[in-house]
């Protein structure tokens, strides 16, 4: 589709009206935002689209977000945020490399903060395990951590949902949400194991690209929770 519509406004109800035209989701249902930020950041992206131009979704991941938010996460929000708890099983700050010990240093520096706060703030006992296999945390940590993610709505959820599936941490997506550290803290420490690898063997192309499209993803999750939250 390109644009057609000369006018971008935002109505009464914070929906976004194409010539007075509601934008619907692709579940049809009228894109209503729930607040004013975000209103005016998912109008922002339709403005951007130049006269005569293809819609490109990829360049506008509010709106896309927006959309998930509505069609995908409200209709069963228990279940969208039973599948983001689901990450608390095994968390990545839980699994520390045993070598060498540079890594080992960086990964404690990192990671150890994080579970710290989650242990305080959730007031739980976090397992943490040396490689690969798998190690089974408390039932009430697990708890715990669920009910933390199932307590948010389903704007919060569907901006968590890549930072959590970015990461491979609920932790880290808690973290965010509850200002116990910044996205950069949190992607650095998310992709720390790939940084040190890049460090040691070399960049590869097809692999910074893929970087770069997770950072991208990761971005829009964080930027539509500040829109959300102030």
């Amino acid at each position: 589709m390109k644009r057609f519509w000369k006018t971008v406004v935002i109505d009464d109800q914070r929906g976004i009206r194409l010539d007075d035209r509601p934008v619907r989701t692709p579940g049809r249902v009228v894109l209503a935002l729930p607040t004013d930020a975000l209103a005016q950041g998912v109008a922002d992206e339709w403005r951007a689209i130049g006269e005569g131009e293809e819609i490109d979704p990829r360049a506008m991941p509010l709106t896309g977000l927006s959309n998930a938010a509505i069609d995908r996460v409200g209709a069963d929000r228990a279940l969208f945020a039973a599948g983001l708890a689901q990450y608390g099983e095994s968390d990545l700050l839980c699994y520390r490399a045993d070598s060498p010990d540079d890594l080992v240093a960086r990964q404690a520096a990192a990671w150890d903060p994080l579970l710290d706060w989650a242990r305080t703030r959730y007031d739980v006992h976090i397992e943490v395990a040396t490689g690969i296999l798998h190690r089974s945390q408390p039932d009430q940590t697990l708890a715990r951590l669920s009910d933390a993610i199932a307590a948010r709505d389903a704007f919060e959820l569907a901006a968590l949902s890549p930072v959590v599936t970015i990461g491979g941490s609920l932790i880290a997506a808690l973290a965010l949400a509850e200002r116990a550290a910044t996205a950069e803290q949190l992607w650095d420490a998310i992709t720390l194991d790939e940084e040190y690898q890049a460090e040691r063997w070399g960049r590869d192309p097809l692999a910074e690209a893929g970087i770069a499209a997770r950072r991208r993803d990761f971005g829009a999750g964080v930027r539509m929770l500040e829109l959300l939250t102030g």
